[in-house]
């Protein structure tokens, strides 16, 4: 029998779609296991209901009716056996027991995931059901569905909180530095320039002069970087907390004003793939900017820039694929260290610091890895709002 075949069918479903709704409103992942063990105790009157969340390769109990079972145990073979399969598995016999002494004669799994990504696990056993059929296997998949969707706006909520609070502790340090950089540091370097301009224009000996004017130069390119990382930090600082805005529209905006500011770069860019809305601030456009100019600036040849999107479990990832001379793999994890700069670059290497910075403000992240063209190819992780 299908699960549409069910006499029952249309009541179920709305049960379903009842749960899914209430899911969606849970707080935390915790609420969220334990409506999923009450729904399917309910609905189903099954007393042998465990929930695994998945972390990457990590799975681990988070609720279960099941007393052999506690919070933090590995959930069994056949957990495992449905994330490794990325599908419902169903076994039968021994193999859908904890152990050898169970009653146990059928056991369901089902993977609870979002965008192709398991973020948990529902597991069924039953000592009465001698095998799971469409009828079980369809309406568990929907709640796991439902679920799925949950834990995913749960952990999106909470990356983003602890970014706003990381930024917050960020903006206080960066608070600190400014001051002492452009206050104490500052008057020293304008104390050492005018001295060693006066002493440039008061020794008539050669090498001596030559001496005196490196000291000016240093001191006056010290004091431009002081304003530089002054000027930084204003716009971190100025920068307000993120909030829905069109993804679209942005980049529409960002790579018209490339195409328009530089000859050599071609950009692929296609506005309705990205028709999404993302939590971020009003820089955004200045992380795209960067990234795209970045891919001109440091390639000598004319380069052609692929834009694309990717959903995650929990948001998207923009890329910015070229085809030009592409990252050296040692200087990757680097470079996005405010103030690290390639051996061959002339910029000030704030640039992709400062990307990293506002993406993290905004709960995402940005990577390189290389490109299919065999480029650089950057991609920035932000929340789905």
């Amino acid at each position: 029998m299908t699960f549409e075949e069910r006499q029952d069918f249309a009541r179920q479903v709305a049960d379903l779609n009842k749960y899914g709704q209430a899911l969606n409103q849970c707080a935390s992942v915790d609420e969220v296991v334990s409506l999923t063990l009450e729904a399917i105790t309910l609905l189903f009157d099954f007393t042998d209901v465990t929930v695994v969340e998945v972390r990457g390769d990590d799975l681990r109990v988070v609720g279960s009716t099941n007393p052999e079972l506690s919070d933090g145990d590995p959930p069994g073979s056949v957990a495992d056996r449905a994330v490794a399969a990325g599908e419902t598995v169903t076994v039968t016999g021994p193999d859908a027991r904890l152990d050898g002494d169970s009653a146990v004669d059928a056991a369901l799994a089902v993977p609870a995931a979002i965008v192709e990504e398991t973020v948990a696990v529902i597991v069924v056993r039953s000592a009465t059901v001698e095998e799971f059929g469409d009828e079980y296997v369809r309406p568990m998949e929907i709640l796991a569905s439902h679920a799925a969707t949950a834990i995913s706006n749960i952990r999106s909520r909470e990356r983003l909180e602890r970014a706003r609070q990381d930024i917050e502790t960020k903006k206080e340090m960066i608070e600190l530095y400014d001051r002492l950089l452009r206050h104490d540091l500052g008057n020293d370097l304008q104390v050492i320039t005018g001295f060693s301009e006066a002493l440039v224009d008061m020794i008539e000996d050669d090498d001596r002069a030559h001496y005196a004017e490196r000291i000016h130069e240093a001191a006056r390119s010290s004091s431009d970087l002081i304003q530089r990382v002054g000027d930084l930090v204003s716009t971190l600082e100025g920068e307000e907390e993120p909030e829905p805005r069109d993804l679209a529209s942005i980049l529409e905006r960002t790579v018209s004003e490339v195409r328009t500011g530089y000859d050599d770069i071609t950009v692929e860019f296609d506005p309705a793939e990205f028709e999404y809305t993302v939590y971020a601030g009003e820089l955004l456009g200045s992380v795209f900017t960067n990234l795209l100019s970045n891919a001109v600036v440091h390639n000598e040849e004319p380069v052609t820039v692929r834009t694309y999107v990717e959903e995650t479990a929990d948001g998207i990832v923009v890329g910015f694929a070229d085809d030009g001379e592409g990252v050296d793999p040692s200087i990757r994890d680097e470079l996005f260290e405010m103030g690290r700069k390639g051996p061959d670059s002339g910029g000030s290497g704030f640039g992709l610091g400062f990307v990293r910075a506002l993406t993290e403000s905004y709960g995402g992240d940005v990577t390189v890895r290389e490109s299919d063209r065999g480029g650089a190819d950057f991609r920035v992780r932000l929340q789905r709002a």
